[in-house]
């Protein structure tokens, strides 16, 4: 049985590409198994489908990363594509090929597109003031600045776009800017850049938007950048930079939204490359069929820049790009501090990979609002709908079946294969689920055709039959693991483990869609083993317990701290430095006092810290930003004691990690033989006050 169509595709699908400046976690993992399952759809169908993606490895956060960790930048872009990839595995997410941004065939596109752009007269020069940072000694990228928003005055946004109204604007535009890194205001300093005239583009990507690329809701949503007019945007960035140089400059290199889109072309190359196959024949033929998955939040970079970049090179542009919203756990953002920020790494300690998948599943459509799990309704979903009911199905009847039937399906009796005709007539209407990406409609659909067959067995009770007649019990026992069949397909794109493993039960290999109508007859199974277990409660707190941030478990050993007055409080014992990297004070320059940044802070509670006997954990909050602190003060101060003290703080310091969780600030304290106190304020005053 084909799904909708007359001959095979040729379809080209790519996700965003994930930073390589961290880990992934749950939230990335929407769009990775959102499309995951599309493309496993249509291979299940039979179509000529490539998954592509990679690693976006340019730009300045890589690059000071690799300086704080003491190693080169391909040194740690290697180190996390390494762990990217294996994250993506352990989740079942099928890339056909996932490259890297930092590569030869990425460099020869994006240097072919900038020569084109030349080329057409669609590259000015243009000097620009740019914010630097003097403490830094570099120009701050957009995300290294913060402010307030230009536009709706929403505080602590990023130098180029509002979460909070979507406005995006010039890093000059924001309002009382400040580095990221440093916390200093940076100056204004002037630069030569490069910029692609994307204003000369408004008529052909206005005819691209309409001719039906987009979602309806982002269609609109570009209506509102054209009314404001389309910006030229700045291709250039300035040394220092990790990242691709631009031909014919010494200093200047491409920004890297300019070169990590064209990472879906270098990634498509690559895989070409390795399997007789051509980039031409893929991405330039014109019936084949290119997709793009991406988040909300680059919807500009994918919808103007990318379509305009492609049009002036003359590659084709994509068919669709299929925007989806972002995660939201139990109706809010993903939180460090509550435990809802989880890594993959750790989901996968306490649950099954494919319970996630089949949640999202569970849970997405074709439109971009947030998606929201629910931790309570996770537990139920695979608890009463993947083991209640799809694997109650397998597990009622395939025991019965060996144990009495020697494991062979036979034939079905009347009502049972009415039942059967049921499931297989589903077919059309799943398969336009899963093409529409209407997963939640697929997974609801089989769900209900999965409550059929279980009230079909509680009916005809073939533990009861099986004594009055067997041979009635056997094509009950048939009809039921038939249908079972035809749901395994039907789930095949959401479970691979799962169904690979109901395979091996039902003793076939590797189900097609076309194998849907077909039912198995005179044909042995395999005894059964389980396929799922129900989750844990327990399971799910030990996850958010272990999440959250205070609690984390780092590598980095604290003997060091605990032998001076105890990581995050310093003495200030005159010319005594205890701790790595405070200053010695009778030895600076005024310039070198400003560099540290002293607040005061409120402690909103002090705890004990397990295996430490000189530390407490201090939550202290500083103008609002709550930091957790690990003080060796428990030898003066009862825990109790410290709640609501204001204390004094260095803001500034580079966050430690230690085994009991990560540093990230410090406390100071005066010291006299074995006597320590905490230096605080005269007179009450709020915290965040800074000390001058």
């Amino acid at each position: 049985m084909q799904a909708n169509q007359s001959k095979k595709r040729k379809i080209i699908v790519t996700a965003g590409l994930p930073y390589a400046n961290g880990s992934i976690h749950i939230g990335h993992l929407v769009e990775y198994i959102q499309t995951d399952i599309f493309v496993r759809y249509h291979k299940l169908v039979g179509n000529d489908c490539v998954y592509i993606c990679g690693d976006d490895t340019h730009g300045t956060p890589i690059m000071i990363s690799a300086r704080n960790a003491g190693i080169t930048p391909e040194e740690l872009i290697n180190k996390v594509h390494a762990e990217h990839s294996k994250d993506f595995a352990d989740f079942y997410v099928g890339f056909d090929n996932f490259h890297t941004t930092h590569c030869d065939e990425n460099r020869q596109f994006s240097e072919y597109i900038y020569s084109k752009m030349k080329e057409k007269g669609l590259i000015s020069e243009t000097q620009i003031e740019q914010l630097y940072c003097e403490h830094d000694k570099m120009f701050l990228p957009d995300r290294f600045i913060k402010g307030s928003c230009p536009k709706c005055k929403a505080a602590d946004q990023y130098g180029d776009s509002c979460d909070s109204c979507s406005a995006t604007y010039a890093v000059t535009e924001v309002l009382e800017p400040y580095c990221s890194l440093c916390k200093n205001k940076p100056v204004i300093k002037k630069s030569t850049h490069y910029f692609f005239q994307l204003s000369k583009m408004t008529d052909k990507l206005r005819g691209w938007i309409g001719e039906g690329h987009l979602q309806p809701e982002v269609a609109n949503k570009l209506g509102e950048w054209f009314t404001d007019g389309l910006r030229d945007w700045d291709i250039s960035r300035d040394a220092p930079y990790f990242g691709f140089n631009i031909p014919g400059s010494d200093n200047k290199f491409f920004y890297v939204w300019l070169d990590a889109p064209v990472g879906y072309m270098a990634s498509l190359k690559n895989w070409a490359l390795k399997n007789g196959r051509t980039f031409e024949e893929m991405w330039q033929d014109k019936d084949s069929e290119i997709y793009h998955f991406i988040g909300k939040d680059i919807l500009y970079f994918h919808t103007l820049f990318w379509p305009a970049m492609l049009m002036t090179a003359d590659f084709k542009t994509p068919d669709k790009v299929f925007v989806h919203g972002m995660l939201k756990v139990d109706n809010e953002k993903m939180s460090k501090s509550k435990g809802t920020f989880i890594n993959a790494k750790t989901y996968l300690k306490y649950l099954n990979p494919e319970y996630l998948r089949y949640y999202y599943a569970s849970k997405l459509g074709a439109g971009i609002e947030d998606i929201n799990l629910s931790l309570k309704d996770f537990l139920y979903k695979v608890n009463s709908e993947l083991v209640g009911n799809i694997t109650n199905i397998a597990s009622r009847v395939s025991g019965m079946l060996n144990k009495s039937f020697a494991g062979v399906i036979g034939a079905m009796d009347e009502e049972g294969s009415a039942l059967y005709d049921k499931c297989v007539s589903a077919a059309p209407q799943i398969a336009d689920f899963y093409e529409q990406r209407e997963f939640a409609q697929a997974v609801s659909a089989v769900i209900k055709l999965a409550d059929d067959v279980n009230k079909y067995v509680d009916n005809k009770k073939p533990w009861a039959l099986l004594k009055e007649n067997a041979e009635d019990c056997h094509k009950v026992l048939s009809s039921v693991l038939n249908c079972f069949k035809t749901f395994m397909i039907y789930l095949k794109p959401v479970l691979p483990k799962y169904t690979a493993d109901a395979e091996e039960l039902l003793n076939v290999k590797d189900l097609r869609w076309h194998d849907i109508a077909a039912p198995l007859q005179n044909h042995k199974i395999n005894e059964f083993k389980p396929l799922a277990v129900r989750i844990e409660q327990e399971k799910l707190d030990l996850m958010v317990v272990e999440s959250k941030e205070s609690q984390k478990t780092f590598k980095a050993e604290t003997k060091a701290a605990e032998k001076t007055a105890g990581a995050g409080t310093t003495s200030k014992k005159t010319g005594e430095s205890p701790v790595e990297g405070v200053i010695d004070i009778s030895q600076i320059t005024i310039e070198d006092f400003h560099k540290v940044d002293l607040r005061i802070g409120k402690i909103i509670e002090a705890k004990d810290v397990d295996g430490a006997d000189k530390l407490l954990q201090l939550t202290v909050s500083v103008g609002g930003t709550v930091k957790n602190i690990f003080a060796g003060i428990k030898s003066h101060y009862k825990k109790e004691d410290l709640n609501d003290k204001l204390v004094v703080v260095v803001n500034n310091l580079k966050a430690r990690k230690m085994k009991f969780g990560m540093s990230e600030g410090m406390v100071i304290a005066a010291s006299a033989g074995d006597k320590m106190t905490l230096l605080t304020p005269m007179s009450p005053i709020e915290d965040g006050a800074k000390i001058s």
